[in-house]
């Protein structure tokens, strides 16, 4: 249970698009407009979010991970020799997934694809309980230990409470809610709900969940569905979530929801670099 997979492989188009908005030195800008946001320098250490990310995994026990990364990846394959070079995450075996693109396609296919790309390349997560993330998020310690404590069901989802997430209300009326039963089960995942039904999904402690993309799954249970997951219509990608609704539908009291109050930087856009600062 040890394995984390961080997806870094989109084109970071959100954010690449965003920096004439922000007031950056130019040398920052054009690093940022040059590598995947997840290796941008931040702060005054100049180190990437990817290294406070490793470091939290590092800290809750993690030791194997896995960079899902598109197959232009030399900016990551550098930060790892450099990290290496100065004895840094040592007690980590760093592994590559390569997230292909579709033959037809100009972008990746998305998320459940990049999973199920690299359950492909690494049989032996198809037989094993790993966790997943983002790699432009920065989650905790604490939320990555609780994805790999004791657990009676075979898959699990860190759910974040709204009302410790200091997001404007437009930023988190694009994040998918859930619906969890009376045990912490996970019912079912809404993408971007309608303000006017998202009342009606208050967990026992009054509480509206978020779902941030930070799950541990099975990898045996899961990968049919990654296979079987369908494109949205309107993102024309295979996204995680809609591969772990469809095995919840299909496979019940499951997935448990483990519940989180705090907030979770991340690097959605350009002005979020700011936010790093104090690191």
């Amino acid at each position: 249970m040890n394995s984390l997979l961080i997806m870094a492989g989109g084109a970071s188009s959100r954010m690449k698009r965003s920096l004439e908005e922000i007031s950056i030195t130019a040398d920052l800008k054009k690093q940022a407009l040059q590598v995947h946001k997840s290796l941008i320098p931040l702060g005054a250490a100049q180190k990437p979010l990817l290294f406070y990310l490793i470091k939290n995994a590092v800290a809750a026990g993690h030791r194997n991970i896995y960079l899902i990364t598109s197959p232009e990846n030399q900016a990551f394959k550098s930060q790892l020799e450099d990290w290496n070079t100065n004895n840094i995450f040592t007690e980590i075996q760093f592994r590559f997934a390569i997230q292909q693109v579709p033959q037809g396609r100009v972008k990746p296919l998305g998320t459940a694809d990049a999973i199920q790309q690299t359950l492909d390349q690494h049989p032996e997560l198809k037989t094993s309980t790993f966790s997943v993330c983002n790699g432009d998020n920065l989650y905790s310690t604490r939320a990555f230990q609780m994805l790999l404590e004791d657990r009676n069901a075979p898959h699990a989802l860190i759910s974040y409470a709204r009302s410790g997430l200091v997001f404007s209300d437009e930023r988190i009326s694009k994040f998918a809610c859930m619906d969890i039963d009376s045990e912490g089960y996970l019912k079912n995942i809404i993408e971007k709900p309608d303000p006017d039904l998202v009342e009606q999904y208050r967990d026992a402690s009054g509480e509206i969940r978020v779902s941030m993309n930070v799950f541990s799954f099975n990898g045996e249970l899961l990968y049919p569905f990654l296979k079987s997951c369908p494109i949205h219509p309107e993102r024309n990608e295979k996204e995680l979530p809609e591969a772990l609704r469809l095995m919840n539908t299909a496979n019940p009291k499951q997935t448990i929801c483990l519940p989180i109050r705090e907030h979770l930087p991340d690097l959605t856009s350009a002005e979020d670099i700011l936010v790093f600062d104090q690191l």
